[in-house]
């Protein structure tokens, strides 16, 4: 049976106290309540955009191609260019932004961002949105924050869902990203017309969830990006061809998306970002930080997080997540480059 697509007793209790503390007129009332009940479609919803970086233009152009009709906010205003390009709006900032939109995503670079994005009292989203409006963050981010923004967001009978991503910026470019969705499930369910132009959206529990599987996610990249990039170390020491030896483990058990997604690009020297080693970084930090709070020791999380530091260390942050071959050529003086 499909989830409804509005809560309806916190909808009424909304519109309840729309009535009784301000001046609102029952036709806007009506059509405020018949507005939500409809399914998400261009005509009927303003979309917001906060960041468009590598993953977030890509996935803000879906949107637009779709046929919805897009605010924008990125800090270097450059950024947004190539959306504004196909149609969009740039706003001076994520309260404008929200002001203009009844859902605002957001994908940006640090748990710092977020918070000032969606939550700083004057410039932020929140305090721009309308009562009933939907954040969704996309940003891989602290679970306790998710939590924060939630709460606050209820506060103004909005809201949050925190719905970070994983597939990197092919994933973002195909439309094919994986979403990890917390928060209320009805929201979730009401918002899927707009996940499904960006990808799967999974529904993995309350608020924070989504944050939780996206950091349980990072956990196994790592390990799979070491194993790959070592394997592919000691291929070329045994005097292997590494392509042939790629192409050969690609369909077996040692097959993988970072195999499909890296291991031509690692070959060919092509270290541009998909996703930010200074991003992975972050998010390889968090994840420790949340096991210190379990209790529980992932040393193949801490020894990859290390790795990845010493590219920061190199000044190598700004690189994609493949760089990681780097780090091992340095330890074994050894290249792969052609």
């Amino acid at each position: 049976m499909p989830l409804p697509s509005y809560p309806p007793l916190l909808h009424f209790r909304s519109l309840r106290r729309r009535i009784r503390h301000s001046n609102t007129s029952l036709l806007s009332i009506a059509r405020h309540f018949m507005a939500a009940a409809e399914p998400i479609s261009p005509s009927n919803t303003r979309v917001g955009w906060i960041g468009t970086g590598v993953m977030g233009q890509s996935m803000c152009a879906h949107l637009i191609r779709a046929g919805y009709s897009l605010t924008v906010f990125n800090r270097t205003p450059s950024k947004a260019q190539p959306l504004i390009d196909i149609g969009a709006h740039l706003a001076q900032s994520p309260h404008a932004v929200a002001s203009r939109s009844d859902v605002v995503f957001s994908i940006v670079g640090y748990p710092s961002d977020v918070r000032s994005v969606l939550l700083d009292s004057s410039s932020g989203a929140l305090a721009g949105l309308r009562s009933g409006g939907i954040l969704v963050d996309m940003t891989t981010s602290e679970p306790s924050l998710a939590v924060e923004i939630s709460s606050a967001a209820a506060s103004k009978s909005c809201h949050s869902i925190d719905a970070p991503v994983s597939g990197g910026d092919r994933g973002a470019k195909n439309g094919t990203l994986a979403i990890f969705a917390g928060g209320d499930d009805s929201v979730v369910a009401r918002l899927e017309p707009l996940f499904s132009l960006m990808g799967k959206v999974n529904y993995m529990g309350g608020s924070g969830k989504g944050q939780f599987a996206k950091l349980a996610n990072q956990i196994t990249i790592a390990s799979t990006m070491v194993g790959l990039v070592e394997g592919m170390v000691y291929a070329h020491k045994a005097g292997l061809d590494v392509g042939l030896y790629l192409d050969a483990i690609s369909t077996g058990a040692a097959g993988s998306k970072s195999l499909d997604l890296y291991g031509k690009r690692i070959l060919m020297r092509d270290l541009d970002p998909g996703f930010y080693v200074n991003h992975f970084v972050k998010d390889l930090g968090i994840c420790l930080k949340e096991c210190q709070n379990m209790g529980i020791a992932l040393p193949g999380l801490a020894l990859a997080q290390q790795l990845y530091v010493s590219l920061k260390a190199h000044g190598e942050g700004n690189l994609g997540t493949q760089a990681l071959v780097l780090v091992l050529e340095r330890l074994n003086n050894v290249s792969l480059a052609p």
